[in-house]
């Protein structure tokens, strides 16, 4: 588990729990942390499994990776180049390595670099993992890993087995990383709230702000020819009224049918809190991209770009209404 933070030690700590030999490569907080306590991971299901702090081998040094089979890449999105260089540095050729990570064009920086001598593969994680202090990572959203079809994710999928980081195959993770992208629409609002993620939902002007974003976010792949494919629930057409909803029906139905508990929020909220720069640039920003690529604009992913990046210079959280006015100008 390559930059193993909340999602690296909870998905490498339920491989782990499967019987697989994981190694974590991380930040020397997160070693520091597990050094201490050791490391448990948990769901909203109740499952919880931990380990002692001489069962987990949590390093920060890339030269760990030289003896791995499978790299399952989880850096923040703007570290990926130096990433794919520390692989080529210290990685053995035919390497397998998995983006787990937000957004589209990670892999295709990957490939560029990696590509002549590893084999990499689109991943994707459809839900959250809150980091909870002494080594604690919770799942708190329902959903499964999903990576590329191909021999070696074969292998994987099934030495994993049954878990709460169960991984699933698929022949179109372009479709599905697109569909996740529209689903992950909500980060930027979860963060700019300043809320728990059940609290900002249960707040329709949030909700209004995260539909035009999809809304915008669908017709923009319309164009571009892009086929999003269903993550979850709910297909890419039809997410933008599910979201934007009344209370009554979003509370009621949806809300019940959906499996987060309280201690969700968002990957992005938690770099905020943090004070590290924000992945926005590669969820909104990436549907920000494609609107210049057709020389259209996307002026609701540009604005909440541009509010993020108030919020990382200190800005505070907004308020529903206040975040709809700033947004959708009404």
């Amino acid at each position: 588990m390559f930059g193993a933070g909340s999602i690296g030690c909870f998905v490498g700590g339920c491989w782990q729990a499967a019987g697989l030999d994981v190694r974590f490569i991380g930040r020397k907080g997160f070693a520091d942390d597990i050094r201490r306590n050791g490391m448990t991971v948990s769901d909203y299901n109740g499952w919880q499994k931990s380990f002692a702090p001489d069962e987990v081998d949590y390093r920060v040094d890339p030269d760990a990776l030289a003896d791995a089979d499978v790299i399952a890449l989880c850096v923040k999105s703007g570290a990926t180049e130096e990433a794919a260089k520390e692989i080529a540095a210290h990685g053995r050729p035919g390497t397998t390595v998995i983006s787990f990570q937000n957004g589209i064009s990670n892999v295709e920086v990957l490939e560029r670099q990696l590509a002549d001598r590893f084999i990499v593969v689109r991943g994707m994680v459809p839900y959250n993992v809150a980091y909870l202090g002494d080594g604690r990572f919770h799942k708190g959203v329902a959903g499964d890993l999903y990576a590329g079809d191909m021999p070696v994710t074969q292998a994987l999928a099934k030495a994993i087995g049954t878990s709460p980081a169960t991984l699933n195959l698929s022949d179109d993770m372009l479709g599905i990383a697109w569909g996740k992208l529209l689903i992950n629409l909500n980060n930027a609002v979860n963060a700019l709230s300043g809320r728990p993620l059940v609290e900002q939902l249960l707040q329709r002007d949030y909700r209004r702000v995260v539909a035009a974003s999809q809304r915008e976010g669908v017709k923009l792949l319309k164009r571009a020819g892009i086929e999003p494919a269903k993550v979850g629930a709910v297909g890419p057409a039809l997410l933008p009224t599910v979201i934007g909803s009344p209370d009554w029906l979003f509370r009621n139905l949806f809300m019940k049918a959906w499996k987060i508990d309280e201690k969700a929020r968002s990957s992005m909220a938690d770099d905020l809190a943090a004070g590290r720069k924000t992945e926005v640039d590669y969820i909104n920003g990436e549907l920000v991209r494609l609107a210049d690529r057709l020389g259209v604009d996307a002026p609701v992913n540009r604005k909440v770009v541009e509010l993020i990046r108030k919020a990382e210079s200190g800005a505070p959280p907004l308020p529903p209404a206040a975040l709809r006015r700033e947004v959708l100008g009404r």
